[in-house]
């Protein structure tokens, strides 16, 4: 007999071997049907979350990702701002020094003319007269006026040239004449008419000068006179 009474005996298969074998029915039949529609539920359930974490991941990934390239846009366009901003600052620093340096330009220009007027007045006294005591003084004290401007001009970073004998350069020299001379290249300063000025590293008045041209040559020597 059966001990089960949801399983009586004559529900059993004839041989009595229940394998592969299910035959519900009743509240044990609707418990398990119970229990497969949960599983299903939870399985859905944990489909349709581990969707939405994917989704949500998906989502938080592509946040970061915007982020990322606004940050990195940022740092660049920082870079960039330093960069222009130390260049802005050389640039104001070299304005301010040359300001500085080249302020004077004008008014060293328009003293280059008292220096030419001492050493002319020096040069046009006779030699015969240097020694003369009554003008001796005199000329003492017009050498010194020039000795003194020309301490200005050097304290202030206002420089003579006078080239002779150097070779001709067409950023600090003016070509006045051309002229043979045996013993001299061609191009070499024979004789300075005017002497030039630089301040600093900035020409105030080119050197007059003469230069020597090649022997033999009719025509004067080729030489580049354009600053």
């Amino acid at each position: 007999m059966s001990t089960n009474p949801e399983f009586p005996e004559n529900d059993h298969p004839e041989n009595g071997d229940m394998t592969g074998f299910t035959n519900l029915t009743g509240p044990a039949a609707f418990k398990a049907q119970q229990k497969a529609a949960d599983a299903a539920r939870d399985d859905a359930a944990q489909a349709e979350a581990a969707a939405a974490m994917t989704a949500d991941l998906q989502l938080a990934q592509g946040k970061i990702d915007q982020l990322e390239k606004a940050a990195a846009e940022a740092k660049d366009q920082l870079i960039r701002t330093v960069a222009d901003m130390e260049n802005l600052r050389k640039r104001s620093a070299r304005e301010r020094e040359d300001a500085s340096k080249y302020a004077v330009s004008s008014f060293a220009r328009d003293l280059l003319d008292v220096a030419d007027t001492f050493r002319r007045a020096i040069d046009s006294i006779p030699a015969d007269l240097k020694n003369e005591e009554r003008i001796a003084p005199m000329i003492q004290g017009i050498e010194a006026m020039e000795r003194a401007l020309l301490a200005c001009f050097d304290k202030n970073g206002i420089k003579k040239i006078e080239p002779l004998d150097e070779p001709f350069n067409p950023n600090f020299h003016e070509v006045m004449f051309e002229a043979p001379v045996p013993e001299k290249p061609a191009g070499a300063i024979i004789q300075v008419i005017e002497a030039g000025y630089i301040l600093h590293d900035r020409l105030l008045r080119p050197a007059r000068v003469g230069i020597a041209k090649a022997i033999g040559q009719d025509q004067a020597h080729n030489i580049d006179t354009q600053a």
